[in-house]
């Protein structure tokens, strides 16, 4: 996940030139394949062991359109351009121009990133779901349809707020760390970000070979954590699962990031997180190194204020 690029007084959410090209270029020497958005349905009915790697930008901020877009043309790399529909044609944002314009290319696709990418989980469900309805109809009216691709702003859902996106979408990306595979739930498909302090070449390609760390499911479902902080959180695995007590978890509860208190028993994974989440933002990573490389899992909790 990218978002600007050479806005360097955004350091949190930019990425040099560059270093895109880098990571890019790194993608083909390893022989990996880029990912093409429309071949989501195929893959996960009839999923194929290979990997890929899926380019996806948030916001459509002008510096994508000015400086990544037309090296991706260029080289038709496949993308997923997630945009929220208010700011679009202001200041730093793309227009609907340039938008229709990236739009008509077939290795291109466009995302929905909500109407206005405040912090919607914080909204009531009538004031999420104008917000959301509001961002449909303006797609409809510009593009001729609603993407069926969805990014939730910051990453922050509730379940409520993920089973209405679920009926209006195909598939919703969050902002936690992880690589997908057939098993993962197709409104909570996670990404890896990007920017000047994760974009390393180093760490770049430690991600690109990740493997997913598959699980059967995450209690709690809910991922917005309101009187129940830390969560009581459950990672159930699959029957004859391998290797699963190589599992190591780090977290960041009380804004620092440690070793995770974790028990596994059979097929579950307990974590007891060590003491409470702060606002905004809570997250765990867990990961496993077995004899065809490591695997990756994450999960983002949003927390009430």
């Amino acid at each position: 996940m990218y978002h600007r690029f050479n806005e360097n007084k955004y350091p949190s959410t930019n990425i040099k030139m560059e270093i895109f090209k880098e990571h890019l270029d790194l993608i083909e020497k390893k022989n990996y394949k880029f990912y093409s958005p429309k071949d989501f349905d195929d893959e996960y009915t009839s999923p194929k062991n290979e990997k890929k790697i899926l380019i996806t930008i948030d916001d459509a901020f002008s510096s994508f359109y000015e400086h990544a877009w037309p090296y991706l043309k260029e080289k038709k790399i496949p993308f997923i351009l997630f945009l929220s529909t208010e700011p679009v044609g202001k200041y730093g944002y793309m227009t609907w121009k340039q938008i229709e314009e990236i739009e008509k290319e077939d290795f291109a696709f466009i995302g929905n990133h909500s109407h206005t990418h405040e912090y919607l989980v914080d909204f009531n469900f009538e004031n999420f779901k104008k917000d959301i309805d509001k961002s449909i109809e303006i797609f409809k009216n510009r593009l001729g349809y609603n993407p069926i691709f969805f990014s939730y702003p910051f990453g922050e859902y509730s379940l409520e707020q993920k089973k209405y996106i679920s009926k209006k979408f195909k598939y919703a990306f969050g902002q936690h760390s992880g690589v997908i595979d057939f098993n993962k739930d197709k409104y909570e498909l996670p990404r890896f970000p990007i920017n000047e302090k994760y974009g390393d070449l180093n760490r770049f390609k430690f991600l690109i070979n990740l493997l997913p760390l598959q699980y059967n499911k995450i209690i709690p479902e809910e991922k917005y954590i309101r009187d129940n902080n830390p969560p009581k959180m459950k990672i159930i695995f699959f029957k004859n699962q391998k290797n699963l007590d190589k599992i190591k978890c780090f977290s960041d509860e009380g804004n620092k990031w440690e070793n995770t208190n974790i028990k596994l028993n059979e097929q579950t994974l307990t974590v007891n997180f060590r003491e409470k989440f702060i606002f905004r933002r809570g997250r765990i990573n867990c990961s496993l190194n077995d004899n065809e490389g490591w695997r990756w899992l994450g999960a983002q909790f949003s927390i009430k204020k």
